[in-house]
């Protein structure tokens, strides 16, 4: 049994959960129209029982998405497996970006970019200057972490470029990261009023192709951080 529940897709469950509530229905009006038991839905949103194909077509079929979102294995819920070229350029990209690089260095280059212009585009409509503010420098504070290391790949380069020490640095960047983070939650708490509605189908339906870097860049970062776990 403990064998059977180790190797239970751990992805269906909450993707199905997800699924029911962005559209706003309840667990028994779902199971009624999935022509289930509500008790037998719940085991299945919970992780508790695994469904058969039957009802993983079904379920497929009823929230309009394919069986391979479903069941993690894409981030979109068309089901299709993202390429470098699904993933539009942003205008500060070169044209000569794939011609002199590696395709995963320029895929994580245009999934980085686009996330980062959907997160600016909601802070837009959001209107909260704390937000905004502890958000960009979370973002720029990655950003300078990751040029420091690339920047001290080669030994020559002169250190004098950086104002904080080496030893120091790594440490300090990431605290601030985390100070940054509390307030940026704080205020998402107590100052923001009128946050729109995310889900997964407008972030799909509003920001088209560039949605669905962001859904990848939120797998790819889970599958990161799940083996941490491990």
């Amino acid at each position: 049994m403990r064998k059977h529940d180790h190797n239970m897709n751990k992805d269906f469950p909450r993707i199905l959960t997800l699924l029911r509530k962005e559209r706003g229905l309840t667990q028994k009006q779902a199971a009624a129209d999935l022509d289930i038991a509500q008790a037998l839905l719940s085991h299945y949103e919970k992780g508790k029982r695994e469904c058969g194909l039957d009802f993983l077509v079904k379920a497929a079929d009823y929230y309009n998405v394919s069986t391979d979102y479903l069941l993690g294995r894409s981030a979109v819920s068309s089901g299709e497996i993202i390429s470098e070229k699904d993933i539009p350029e942003s205008e500060e990209q070169s044209k000569n970006d794939t011609k002199n690089g590696d395709l995963a260095l320029v895929l994580n280059k245009k999934l980085i970019l686009n996330s980062i212009e959907i997160i600016f585009n909601l802070l837009g409509k959001i209107k909260c200057r704390t937000l905004t503010k502890c958000i960009s420098s979370m973002l720029m504070l990655s950003v300078y972490k990751a040029f420091r290391i690339t920047y001290s790949t080669n030994g020559k380069n002169d250190k004098n470029i950086f104002s904080v020490p080496a030893n120091t640095a790594p440490y300090l960047s990431s605290s601030a990261i985390q100070i940054d983070e509390g307030s940026a939650l704080n205020a998402s708490k107590t100052e923001v009023k009128n946050a729109p509605l995310i889900t997964t189908g407008v972030i799909e339906e509003e920001f088209g192709k560039q949605g669905t870097a962001l859904l990848s860049l939120i797998k790819n970062c889970e599958s990161r951080i799940k083996k941490l776990e491990e």
